[in-house]
C-alpha cells in the first residue's frame, strides 16, 4: 500500500486492485477514530479525510497503516437489493456485436451476474458495480452523449451501473430502470451503497410503489413517479416553503442567486459533494453581522444586479463582492447590518471587483433541506431552486442581538489571487518543470468557471506518464490536469471522485479566496514542491 498526500486535510491510501479497495474500506469504516471526516472508496485507493484540529496527520497514516495490516481476507456480503430492468438501452444491440454475441446473451449474462457496489462517484446514487463473474472489459462510447436520461443502465470498462438523474455521459446503455436510486429526502438518500450487493431482474413493466417489497424481500425505491421526478430538468426540490416569516421579495435574482449555507461535508461516500457557499467566510461574517448562527442560510448572488422588497421590517448584512449597495435608492454600506423598513428595496449593483455576493437576512433564510443542508448543488440538481423574480425568502429565530459594529475590516477583492497549495497525490506524474511552472506562471480564470470549478488558462504542464488514471476521490480545491496541459480547480459543488491525476490542493485556509475571481483575472499558486 502506498499513501498519498492529498493537500492538507487528506491522504489517499493506493492498493493493488478493487479487492484490496474493498478489504481496506471495510477496515477503516469499522472503527474510524475521532477527526476522520469522510472515507470514500474508488477503483484502486480509499480516499482519507481528516481534520487536523482534531487529530494530527501522523496519527491518520499510523492508523491506515495498521488497519491495511487487520484488513479481513473477505469482506462480508452486504444487503441484497433487487433493480428491475427493461432491456431498451439504446446501446444494447450494438454493445452485444463489440462483445461478439447476441444481445439474449448479454441480458443472459449481466442478469445472472452477482454485482456489488465498488464505489460511488460522479453524482449522488450513482454506483459502480462489479461481479467476479462479468467477463467483459467494455470501452466507453468514442463521444460521450450530452444528456443521459435518468434511470438509464450502462456498461463501462469492467464496471456496471445506473443513471440516478440526467447527466452527460459515455457509458454504453442497455437498458432502463424506475427504481429510485437516490432520495435526498430520504433517511437513507442512497439505494446502493459501498458494499452491497445487486441482482438485475429483467422487467417488461415499471415496479411497484416505492419501498414496495421484491420477490426476494429487498426493497427498491421506484415507480413512475419517482423515475419522473428524478429525470426532471433543472434543480429537483420543491420551491421554498411557506415556513419562518416572510422576510423579502425577489424583484430581480441577477445573473444567478442560490441559498447556500455551509454545505454537506461528509457525504462523499455516497456521491455527494459538500456544496454549500463558496466563500464560507463571506457567508460567516454577514450571518454574525445580523445576529445568527454562523452557519445559517443565507443567498449566494453571482455577479450582483440582485433587487427585492422588504415584506416586513427586518435586517440584512451583504459580504463578499464590491459594489453600489442601495437602500430606497440611498447609498449603504457592505459589512455592516443594515436595518430594512417594510416595503423597502435593496438593491445590489453590478459588481466592480469580486464575483460572489453573501445577503444574510436576520433568522437565516428558510428553505427546504435535503441531506442536511439548505445549500443548492448545481451540478447535482438537488436542494432550493435557483432564485426567481416572485420568490419570497423567509426567515427563522434570530440566534443573538445584532452586533454594535461601527466599521468591519474588510478589503476589495483584488484582479490577481494568490492561493496557497499542498502537495497533490499525482504529482510525480509531472515533469519537475511542470511542478515548477504551477508556481511560477500566472494564470488567468476562463470563462469556465462556475461553482462545480474554474479552469485555468496558460502554459501547458508535462506530463511524464501517460495513460488513464483509475477513478479516485475528489476534495475542494483539488487542481485536476486534464490531457490538455492546463488546470481546472475544483469547488463546492465538484464531482467526488474524478479521473485526472491531481498536481497539487489549494489549501482550506485560502480557497474561499477563488469563490471571487471572474473570468479575465490571474491566479497565482505558492507553496507545493
Amino acid at each position: 500500500m502506498t499513501l498519498r498526500p492529498m493537500g492538507e486535510r487528506a491522504l489517499l491510501a493506493e492498493v493493488d486492485d478493487l479487492s484490496g479497495v474493498l478489504q481496506l474500506h471495510a477496515a477503516l469504516a469499522a472503527h474510524p477514530p475521532a477527526g476522520i471526516d469522510d472515507l470514500v472508496p474508488a477503483a484502486r485507493t480509499v480516499l482519507v479525510a481528516f481534520d487536523p484540529a482534531r487529530i494530527a496527520p501522523a496519527t491518520v497514516r499510523a492508523w491506515v497503516l495498521s488497519a491495511a495490516t487487520s484488513a479481513p481476507d473477505a469482506v462480508p456480503p452486504g444487503a441484497l437489493v433487487e433493480i428491475p430492468v427493461r432491456y431498451d438501452g439504446a446501446d444494447l444491440d450494438d454493445t452485444a456485436a463489440l462483445l461478439g454475441i447476441r444481445p439474449a446473451e448479454l441480458i443472459a449474462r449481466h442478469t445472472a451476474a452477482p454485482w456489488r457496489v465498488a464505489f460511488t462517484g460522479f453524482a449522488p446514487g450513482f454506483a459502480y458495480l462489479v461481479s467476479d463473474a462479468w467477463p467483459h472489459d467494455v470501452p466507453r462510447l468514442p463521444r460521450p452523449r450530452t444528456r443521459v436520461p435518468a434511470g438509464s443502465v450502462g456498461l463501462a470498462g469492467e464496471f456496471t451501473g445506473a443513471y440516478p438523474r440526467e447527466t452527460p455521459g459515455g457509458w454504453r446503455l442497455i437498458g432502463t430502470t424506475d427504481a429510485l436510486l437516490f432520495a435526498p429526502d430520504s433517511a437513507d438518500p442512497v439505494l446502493l451503497t459501498p458494499g452491497a450487493r445487486v441482482r438485475f431482474v429483467p422487467s417488461r413493466s415499471h415496479v411497484s410503489a416505492p419501498g414496495a417489497p421484491t420477490e426476494g424481500g429487498d426493497s427498491v425505491r421506484g415507480g413512475p413517479d419517482a423515475a419522473a421526478a428524478s429525470s426532471a430538468p433543472g434543480i429537483s426540490s420543491p420551491p421554498l416553503p411557506h415556513a419562518g416569516r416572510p422576510s423579502l421579495r425577489v424583484l430581480a435574482p441577477g445573473a444567478f442567486a442560490t441559498v447556500q449555507d455551509l454545505g454537506r461535508p461528509g457525504r462523499a461516500a455516497l456521491g455527494v459533494a459538500r456544496s454549500g457557499a463558496l466563500d464560507r467566510a463571506a457567508l460567516r461574517v454577514a450571518n454574525r453581522l445580523v445576529g445568527n448562527d454562523p452557519s445559517a442560510a443565507g443567498v449566494e448572488i453571482v455577479l450582483g444586479g440582485f433587487r427585492a422588497v422588504a415584506e416586513r421590517d427586518t435586517w440584512v448584512a451583504v459580504t463578499g463582492a464590491l459594489a453600489d449597495l442601495r437602500l430606497d435608492g440611498r447609498a449603504m454600506d457592505a459589512f455592516t447590518p443594515v436595518f430594512l423598513p417594510a416595503g423597502a428595496e435593496l438593491s445590489i449593483g453590478i459588481a466592480r471587483a469580486g464575483a460572489r455576493f453573501v445577503l444574510a437576512v436576520r433568522g437565516g433564510v428558510v428553505a427546504p433541506e435535503a441531506l442536511g443542508s439548505r445549500s443548492t448543488d448545481v451540478l447535482a440538481s438537488f436542494g432550493p431552486p435557483a432564485l426567481r423574480a416572485g420568490d419570497v425568502l423567509h426567515a427563522g429565530e434570530p440566534r443573538d442581538l445584532i452586533p454594535v459594529v461601527d466599521f468591519f475590516p474588510w478589503s476589495v477583492p483584488g484582479s490577481t489571487v494568490e492561493v496557497d497549495v499542498a502537495p497533490g497525490p499525482r504529482a510525480d506524474w509531472f515533469t519537475p518543470a511542470a511542478r515548477q511552472t504551477l508556481r511560477d506562471a500566472t494564470w488567468t480564470v476562463s470563462s469556465d468557471a462556475d461553482r462545480v470549478g474554474i479552469r485555468l488558462d496558460g502554459p501547458e504542464l508535462e506530463r511524464v506518464r501517460q495513460g488513464e488514471l483509475p477513478s479516485e476521490g475528489m476534495r475542494p480545491g483539488a487542481l485536476q490536469v486534464p490531457p490538455h496541459g492546463r488546470p481546472v480547480v475544483l469547488l463546492a459543488d465538484g464531482p467526488v471522485t474524478g479521473g485526472y491525476p491531481v498536481i497539487a490542493v489549494v489549501t482550506d485556509a485560502t480557497l474561499d479566496r477563488l469563490a471571487q475571481v471572474r473570468p479575465g483575472d490571474r491566479v497565482r499558486f505558492r507553496g507545493s514542491r
